[in-house]
């Protein structure tokens, strides 16, 4: 049973804090049987901000060519969905955001023209990860992120209850998640358990 996973480094900052937890948990479900795995570094590729057209409600595609093409078919495809995000101005960093805002092609889809996002066999079948870290230690330093972050999820059609989180406060440095008690444990057990939990969900 294959299991496709697609993950998104979004912050401008390469192999920071909150890349470094997204590797973490692609290490763990790596060393799993049958896990293939799509990293995607948004600063890598071009990725324009949505221009608001809705012009997707009326092609069911959006206008703009680019690396949301690849993207797109890519997030249909997968099985398990990661979204890594910085805290920005306690919010995601903007990289993520322009990400979210293009699956307005997908909210088009589901809400307005009534079509499906995915094939039914992946309907109920999906789990997506929200990977984040921010510099400041408050508890409420995330709060700003989820709703977007549930909304992203929602519209690729993944349901609240199969989204996962693992979020860290307290690393500014980058680097210092390395030195958290427990993130990288967190990470892997996370990874294995997310692998597992979509096996019995496909074989039900």
């Amino acid at each position: 049973m294959q299991i496709k996973v697609l993950a998104f480094a979004t912050s401008p900052r390469r192999h920071g804090n909150s890349e470094t937890l997204l590797d973490w948990v692609l290490e763990s479900m790596g060393a799993e049987e049958d896990v293939e795995i799509d990293k995607i570094a948004l600063t890598d590729v071009d990725l324009n901000p949505c221009h608001g057209c809705n012009a997707c409600e009326r092609l069911n595609k959006c206008v703009q060519r680019d690396y949301m093409d690849v993207i797109h078919d890519r997030i249909i495809e997968a099985d398990i969905i990661v979204l890594a995000s910085p805290i920005y101005c306690m919010g995601l960093a903007s990289q993520a955001k322009a990400l979210i805002d293009r699956t307005q092609v997908f909210r088009s889809r589901k809400y307005v023209l009534k079509l499906p996002i995915v094939p039914p066999e992946k309907k109920g079948k999906r789990i997506g990860i929200f990977l984040s870290t921010a510099g400041q230690d408050w508890d409420y330093v995330f709060d700003a992120a989820i709703p977007s972050v549930k909304c992203f999820f929602n519209v690729i059609e993944v349901r609240n209850r199969d989204i996962e989180y693992l979020m860290v406060n307290n690393v500014d440095e980058k680097g210092a998640i390395e030195g958290h008690p427990t993130a990288r444990e967190d990470a892997g057990r996370l990874g294995k358990d997310i692998v597992r939990r979509l096996r019995e969900m496909k074989a039900e």
